[in-house]
Parts: structure tokens; sequence; C-alpha cells
């Protein structure tokens, strides 16, 4: 009887340790079904906030480009006004007078501005020359 055990014993521990294997397999595959679907609801859902980030990303580039080109407009029209200043001039006028040796009794007639503007240029330009 003993020697009957024996002979089979080597295939019942063969059926034995294939059979540990194949549920280890089971096992394995399972787990492997479900780190899966993880993984997969995890990339949709990075998808999902990538998608939602870049049309966030494009908006917001959308109204910086309008700003630049509204900030364009607002410069080019403040150029336009400054160029086209009458008390400016008189100002620029003022200064290159003084700089000719103007007195401010001929700043006031010659660039109509008032005296307090003609003696602060005078005085300014004086302070630029020294």
């Amino acid at each position: 009887m003993f020697s009957e055990i024996s002979s089979w014993l080597p295939w019942l521990l063969t059926v034995s340790a294939l059979s540990l294997v194949f549920i280890q397999g089971m096992i394995q595959a399972r787990q492997v079904r479900r780190l899966k679907a993880s993984l997969k609801d995890r990339c949709d859902t990075l998808g999902r906030e990538l998608h939602a980030t870049a049309s966030g990303s494009m908006g917001v580039g959308q109204r910086l480009v309008a700003c630049e080109r509204q900030l364009h407009e607002l410069r080019t029209t403040l150029d336009e006004m400054r160029q086209n200043d009458p008390l400016r001039i008189s100002y620029d006028e003022a200064s290159r007078l003084v700089d000719l040796g103007a007195d401010i009794d001929d700043l006031m007639n010659t660039c109509g501005i008032s005296r307090p503007e003609a003696e602060l240029v005078s005085a300014l330009r004086k302070r630029q020359a020294a």
C-alpha cells in the first residue's frame, strides 16, 4: 500500500502544484483587469481635465489678444492726441524760445501762455541748461 502511494505521490504533487499555479494565474488576471479598469478611468478623467484646461487657456488667450489689440489702439490714439495737442506745441515752442534767450513777456505774447506758465518753463529750461 505504501508503494502505491509513493508511486502516486509525484503525480499528486504535480497536480497540486499545477492547481496552485492555475489559481494564482486567475487571481493575477483579476487584479490585472481591475488595474486596467482603474487606469482607463484615470486616463478618461485626465483627458477631460486636459480638455477643460485647454479650452480655458484658449479663452484666456483670445481675451489677451483682444486686450493687446485694444492697448495698441489706445497707444495710437494717445500718440495722435499728444502730437495734435496745441498746449504741448506751445510749451515746446516756449522751451525753444527760452533756449534762444527770450524773456517771460516774449513767451507770454508768442506762445499764448500765462505768466506763471512762462515763468515755470523759463525756470525749468534754465535749470536743465545749468
